[in-house]
């Protein structure tokens, strides 16, 4: 009962919090007006620059926002327990993550649709302008890097998810055709798109000849034989795929596909809410959360402060957010008004995705299947069936605790819990993976019900090294949140395709969205230094995408072409949490200044400000080796992490000195103006 109250108690509470803070900063602070001009109308290009309606935005928004952040950040936070984890999420997304999205959107939009960075040099200084510009593109590199790598590795690992991610271009291509060239409703296409994912789900679980796996081969190249995976494949087809997509013109497929993603996010949110219900009613013990409330010194884990709000970024609060905020959701407003349900209505809906993730890993996990339920009987002696050891975890006391499955595969599990052997007698499906997420937890009828769940939970959480890896943290929603589904009847392997299908989804938006966001960075940076070649749209997103791919081809250090190709992402994610994170703060210095050189309180702002430039230092610090008696990156040797560490800090922490030093003296002092457009094309004027 507990999970349920949850879920439908932060429903709840993200309702109250939209209609009462959210409504203040919208009338109070910032006044929207619905007559003010907007920069998708008054430099309306029919590329970049389209009035759209709110609920089309709120798609593109909400998918871009969200990728695979709000799933990786709290399934990895929650080995230091769902309480702490639960209460960031809350805290964070309505008082600190929406209104930064809120504000980021807002101050673009006023400022012609500028990007954050951009908006800096005029509020700030024109120094800052340039290092804000340099971060996001450090930022956005790492983004591009990694993405690619995430999206092909659930590829890998949910074959079923792959027709239907790919099919979603063509339909989108279709719908916004018809939307835009035809003048039809947006609805109806969405929801037809919509059901044939849904049908191709289906198709791929049970023929999987349709599958669109890829297979390994070998490539020989200056005496020496590579092989290419399919995470390596997938990768380069990915990134000529968000050449493709972040050079059209947004009605073409940005906009339609994220919209057909929004109804998807609302189909998938329902199931799962639903499948809680479900699940505690109608499951065998009902939906408990089988994970610790509190555990502040898992092993092997970094400590709780600061990583915790490190860690869970997307969900609370992300810097990654203003970059959408102010790079492509501000072109497309076509009523100031709209900015509210975009903006902070979009950060609260993903704050409550962080919820359900969080009770996906901490309760999901450990409900299985109880279809084939049947009668649990107690033996005294092993001797009593011919078995032999399938694999061991420890119980939340540190305690081994051995699973063993009957030597022919008759159907029998056997589980040990103090001095006894259980055994369920009954079928057991793909025993392979009961372990992890399936018929251990069928144990909940005994006395021993405080075990329910552990297996799952404690294979996948009893160390910090066992839940950090990518299999681990989007596994740990995917299969907790499949399990709530099935709850509804759906079958599981169907249900589990579903999930990892929302996950590739969402992470393909924010893949081709940072590659958009990264041809603005580039072509302002090149614009502001004078490099023509690459103020182009072509040649700032054929630079973006070539930079990407050589981090990511690179193999990690200590690792050969032949062993580490595609993996030279992951080499710099270790830095990106904090990196991620102080983008925030700069951002919400940003804000700040708008407000101040307005006269308009900036209370609310301070804090969250403070919290997300000093906390993600802090993190930094100690990854570096202050204060960290396991060592750091210096004692390890990482000096690649060091370098970059080093540098996106000075870039930091210069751009706070000019702010701090310019801050006493801009409070009602309005900067200077925009200077007047220059129009290259021809201004669309809507009947």
């Amino acid at each position: 009962m507990d999970t349920l109250l949850i879920a439908l108690g932060t429903l709840g509470l993200y309702l109250v919090a939209y209609h009462t803070y959210g409504r203040w900063l919208s009338r109070k602070l910032f006044k929207l007006d619905a007559n003010a001009t907007v920069p998708s109308r008054e430099l309306a290009d029919g590329h970049d620059y389209v009035p759209t309606k709110k609920e089309i935005i709120f798609g593109h928004h909400f998918t871009s926002i969200a990728g695979t952040g709000p799933i990786v950040g709290p399934a990895l936070a929650v080995i230091w327990g769902w309480v702490p984890a639960l209460i960031w999420v809350l805290v964070g997304s309505i008082f600190i993550g929406a209104v930064h999205d809120f504000g980021a959107l807002v101050v673009s939009m006023r400022n012609r649709g500028q990007t954050i960075g951009e908006v800096a040099g005029r509020l700030i200084n024109p120094r800052v302008k340039i290092l804000f510009l340099l971060i996001l593109f450090l930022a956005l590199t790492i983004v591009l890097a990694i993405f690619g790598l995430v999206i092909a590795s659930i590829f890998a690992l949910y074959p079923a998810a792959v027709l239907s991610v790919w099919l979603e271009i063509p339909l989108a291509l279709i719908m916004g055709w018809l939307v835009y060239r035809e003048g039809k409703s947006p609805h109806a296409p969405a929801v037809i798109a919509l059901l044939l994912m849904m049908a191709a789900i289906v198709l791929a679980v049970y023929v999987p000849a349709i599958q669109l796996a890829l297979q390994p081969f070998d490539l020989s190249l200056a005496g020496n034989t590579f092989t290419i995976s399919p995470v390596v494949m997938w990768t380069l087809i990915l990134f000529v795929y968000c050449y493709i997509a972040s050079t059209m013109p947004v009605w073409r497929l940005l906009q339609p596909r994220d919209y057909i993603n929004s109804h998807q996010l609302v189909l998938c949110l329902a199931l799962i809410v639903f499948g809680i219900g479900a699940a505690t009613f109608f499951h065998e013990g009902g939906a408990p959360i089988v994970a610790p409330a509190v555990q502040t010194h898992p092993a092997g884990a970094p400590p709780i402060m600061p990583f915790l709000f490190v860690t869970i970024a997307c969900g609370a609060i992300s810097g990654f957010h203003c970059l959408v905020s102010s790079g492509t959701s501000s072109k497309q407003i076509a009523c100031e008004t709209d900015a509210q349900f975009v903006g902070y209505g979009s950060m609260l809906t993903e704050g409550f995705l962080a919820v359900l993730v969080i009770l996906a890993c901490c309760a999901g996990l450990g409900l299985g299947s109880v279809a084939n339920a049947g009668k649990f009987n107690a033996v005294s002696s092993l001797a009593d069936f011919d078995r032999y050891e399938f694999g061991s975890f420890k119980d939340a006391n540190g305690e081994v605790k051995k699973v063993y499955v009957d030597k022919d595969y008759r159907g029998t599990l056997t589980y040990f819990i103090g001095d006894h052997w259980l055994f369920y007698q009954g079928k057991v499906e793909n025993v392979k993976h009961d372990l992890s997420g399936g018929a251990v937890e069928f144990l909940s009828n005994r006395p021993a019900a405080k075990f329910y769940g552990f297996p799952a939970w404690q294979t996948r959480y009893h160390s910090w090294s066992a839940s950090s890896g990518l299999a681990p943290k989007v596994g740990a929603f995917v299969d907790g949140a499949g399990n709530f589904v099935a709850a509804l009847g759906i079958p599981r392997p169907v249900a589990i395709a579903i999930m990892a299908v929302l996950v590739a989804s969402f992470a393909a938006t924010t893949l081709d969205t940072a590659t958009r966001l990264q041809r603005y960075v580039i072509q302002e940076l090149a614009t502001t230094v004078r490099v023509q070649p690459l103020t182009t749209k072509h040649g700032a997103t054929a630079f973006a995408l070539v930079t990407a791919a050589i981090v990511a081809a690179v193999p990690p250090p200590g690792m050969t072409w032949a062993t580490g190709m595609g993996k030279g992402g992951l080499t710099l994610w270790p830095v990106f949490g904090a990196t991620n994170q102080l983008l925030a703060g700069l951002a919400f210095m940003v804000i700040a200044f708008y407000l101040a050189r307005r006269k308009l309180p900036t209370w609310f702002i301070i804090g969250p400000a403070i919290l997300m430039l000093g906390v993600p230092l802090w993190a930094m610090a100690y990854e570096l080796g202050l204060g960290n008696e396991s060592g750091g990156w210096i004692a390890k040797g990482q000096w690649h992490l060091v370098a970059t560490a080093i540098v996106i800090l000075i870039l930091q922490l210069w751009m706070i000195a000019e702010a701090l030093r310019l801050w006493p003296r801009i409070k009602g002092v309005l900067e200077a103006e925009l200077p007047p457009m220059r129009r290259g094309f021809e201004v669309i004027v809507e009947e």
